[in-house]
């Protein structure tokens, strides 16, 4: 009997078929334990969320750190996701060399509508197995936002957040790391936003 097992890439594999062309943008594939994940397709709700939420986080936060919308963030040897919307240490020219590991992360957060499932079980456990503190999900179809802390591992090996707080759209939360920085959500959800 013959088994098939799937291949699974290293980040520096995965990094040597964009370099060759095999992967490029337009595909929007991460590589998630090893596997290649293609990413759902962003609806205007999804845009201008990620969009809205990045342009209040970069005001709110100045100079004082880096917000990073939707670009890679390396956890393993064999995981580098893309979410939508990172706060990390220092600024852009700290990151020429190499993308934020978890050490360089107050915040990951992941705008999330088709891919809500997806957001609370896979990336919630490769965010808290990689140590990211604070792992944030724009819920658009809740119109709520799950703010998760504390990662830990339980008796089966499984990573999850001892912690989770809902926020509603018309509540503001205060941004990890930065506590002074109070964010009103119904600048950040579609149908909540006044101009």
């Amino acid at each position: 009997m013959t088994v098939v097992t799937p291949k699974r890439f290293t980040i520096d594999e995965y990094h040597q078929l964009i370099e060759l062309g095999f992967l490029t943008e337009k595909d929007r594939i991460e590589l998630i334990r090893g596997e290649l994940i293609q990413m759902a397709p962003k609806g205007t709700p999804h845009t201008f969320s990620t969009t809205r939420l990045s342009r209040q986080l970069d005001r709110l936060l100045d100079d004082s750190a880096v917000i990073r919308c939707q670009e890679p963030i390396i956890l393993s040897a064999n995981s580098e996701p893309e979410p939508d919307v990172v706060i990390a240490v220092g600024d852009e020219a700290d990151y020429l060399a190499h993308h934020p590991y978890p050490q360089d992360i107050f915040l990951v957060v992941e705008v999330s509508d088709s891919s809500l499932e997806y957001d609370q079980t896979t990336k919630l456990g490769l965010y808290a197995e990689a140590g990211i503190n604070n792992y944030w999900i724009v819920n658009l179809q809740a119109f709520q936002l799950e703010c998760y802390g504390q990662p830990y591992q339980n008796a089966r090996g499984e990573f999850n957040y001892l912690s989770k707080q809902i926020f509603l759209s018309n509540n503001s939360v205060n941004i990890p790391g930065f506590e002074d920085a109070l964010l009103e959500l119904r600048r950040i959800f579609p149908e909540t936003t006044s101009y």
